[in-house]
């Protein structure tokens, strides 16, 4: 394999492209331990996402030869600081797609971050024994949904698109 930085990025789209495969076989619950290989894949999907996303960061810092081009995290080459150093069309893309809650791109990074966060206990409150007449009501937030196979099937091909997009930018004339 060549040593450019664009075959990390499609390495990491092809393998998230593997983990929701077996997400899909996991999906159909054959298996006897179905929901773990369901919860694996998923995570699987999302870490090779994650990786791709980090690899067309790379990419870019790389060939605009950024100080961030060796930055172990996305979020340390999108962000506000590192695009005011240089106008960068495709990093502004980035840092703007982050930033809006409802894209893909921040979905698939609030997800990764979410991966590494201890599960939480739902607070119950407990029942006043001195009015039994009254009973505690507690409007507690739904848990979020897990994602779909195809929620990140979409971010993967959304990533592959603006990867091919970014690269015919990107190539020097």
């Amino acid at each position: 394999m060549a040593n450019e930085l664009y075959t990390r990025t499609n390495q990491k789209i092809y393998f998230a492209g593997l983990s929701l495969e077996a997400l899909g076989r996991a999906e159909e619950g054959k298996e006897m331990n179905a929901i773990a290989l369901i919860q694996a894949g998923r995570e699987a999907a999302l870490f090779h996402l994650y990786g791709a996303l980090l690899g067309l960061c790379h990419e870019i810092a790389g060939f605009y030869r950024l100080p961030q081009a060796g930055s172990p995290r996305a979020e340390m080459i999108m962000n506000r600081e590192v695009l005011e150093s240089m106008a960068i069309p495709e990093l502004a893309e980035l840092v703007e797609m982050a930033q809006s809650p409802d894209s893909w791109i921040a979905r698939l990074l609030k997800a990764h971050a979410d991966m590494f966060q201890p599960p939480r206990v739902p607070h119950v409150p407990k029942g006043d024994v001195t009015q039994p007449l009254i009973v505690a009501v507690a409007m507690q937030e739904d848990e979020p949904k897990p994602l779909s196979r195809e929620e990140l099937e979409g971010w993967r091909q959304a990533l592959k698109k603006m990867a091919l997009r970014f690269r015919e930018g990107l190539n020097e004339c």
